[in-house]
């Protein structure tokens, strides 16, 4: 299961994170977050041990998705070093993620 992050602890588990993250900006709301869903929780058994990926609620934690200008969901941002290193906005097969994420690590 992937770890929800909240504003509260982005820094700690995110920006402080010693491994690469990636985190799925998603909402309740949202027909695509759900969509991708089964597919991130799949590719973070695939990854583990080298890249963590977490969840932020975006209207439970809205500070966080507008320090990093985050428009439209689910955007999923990975993260290295504390900084962004890569992005992608709006749904995608588990192949494409798989794709982008092996380019960004």
């Amino acid at each position: 299961m992937s770890k929800a992050v909240t504003d509260e602890t982005f820094d700690a588990d995110v920006l402080k994170s010693s491994a690469p993250v990636l985190v799925d900006f998603w909402a309740e709301w949202c027909g695509p977050c759900r969509t991708i869903a089964p597919s991130l929780e799949e590719l973070s058994k695939e990854y583990e041990g080298k890249l963590e990926i977490v969840k932020v609620n975006i209207d439970e934690n809205p500070m966080t998705p507008s320090q990093f200008g985050v428009r439209g969901i689910p955007t999923l941002l990975i993260f290295k070093d504390g900084k962004v290193a890569a992005s992608q906005v709006g749904a995608a097969p588990k192949s494409a993620l798989k794709a982008w994420i092996e380019k960004s690590l």
